[in-house]
């Protein structure tokens, strides 16, 4: 029996099975803007961020490429330094095809197939995770934050995005019924965001602020802070 019920642009996804494979790259830049607050405004501060980063020779990382609509954006708007080599990473043969396609006419980008886990990282100037890390099982992603900070030279910077829990019940139950209201004033339905929410039980598991601070802080980074927060959207910047 098929259970699987819309999500929103035309994306159909089964509880407790979201997947970012089969025909959710078609639509998926469009759900993602209707989804997550500030999310363009966020790709700009990424790319603003990395002209403090990335020199002509640097190799500059997105782990969680998905379409390659912010890696594109990062070379582009570093231009003037075309010997960058900007590589992103995904584990989904969709969002690989479909961030090639996007991605084919800047010549200094790669998309590889990779799981960020396994990967062997080159030394970096800057890695990028933009609501990636949610997606690791928790159980890897300490070794992931910990391979980030030895990846990187000195210097080099971490720039992560992710949504994040509460510090406590009351503040999730504000969140939560914030978010809501956001995913209502943007167009979805009752059934949209109630449907999205079970197909993403024990996919999405975010961190609180504080355990997202934990996990760079184990992994060696001393220098971090916010970027940028909306509801339960924070983003942070760690240098080594």
């Amino acid at each position: 029996m098929d259970d699987s019920s819309g999500v929103g642009n035309q994306i159909l996804a089964r509880n407790g099975a979201w997947s970012f494979g089969d025909k959710t790259p078609e639509t998926f830049v469009d759900h993602i803007r209707q989804s997550v607050p500030l999310y363009e405004d966020g790709h700009q501060l990424v790319c603003e961020l990395s002209s403090f980063f990335c020199h002509n020779s640097s190799t500059c990382y997105e782990i969680g490429v998905s379409t390659g609509e912010l890696l594109r954006k990062l070379a582009l708007h570093n231009s003037a330094k075309p010997k960058i080599n900007w590589v992103g990473l995904d584990v989904e043969d969709s969002m690989v095809r479909k961030a090639r396609n996007h991605c084919d006419d800047v010549p200094n980008i790669q998309i590889l197939r990779e799981d960020a886990r396994d990967y062997e990282f080159e030394k970096a100037d800057l890695i990028v995770s933009y609501y990636t890390m949610q997606f690791i099982p928790p159980r890897h992603r300490q070794a992931l934050f910990d391979k980030i900070y030895e990846s990187l030279n000195w210097g080099g910077a971490f720039i992560c995005f992710e949504k994040t829990r509460g510090p406590d019940a009351r503040f999730q139950d504000i969140l939560s019924s914030l978010y809501t209201d956001f995913k209502l004033r943007n167009g979805f339905n009752c059934d949209e965001i109630i449907a999205k929410s079970r197909s993403l039980k024990g996919v999405l598991e975010p961190f609180s602020t504080q355990g997202n601070i934990d996990l760079m802080r184990r992994a060696g980074f001393e220098d971090l802070m916010t970027i940028q927060k909306y509801i339960c959207f924070e983003g942070f910047l760690a240098i080594k």
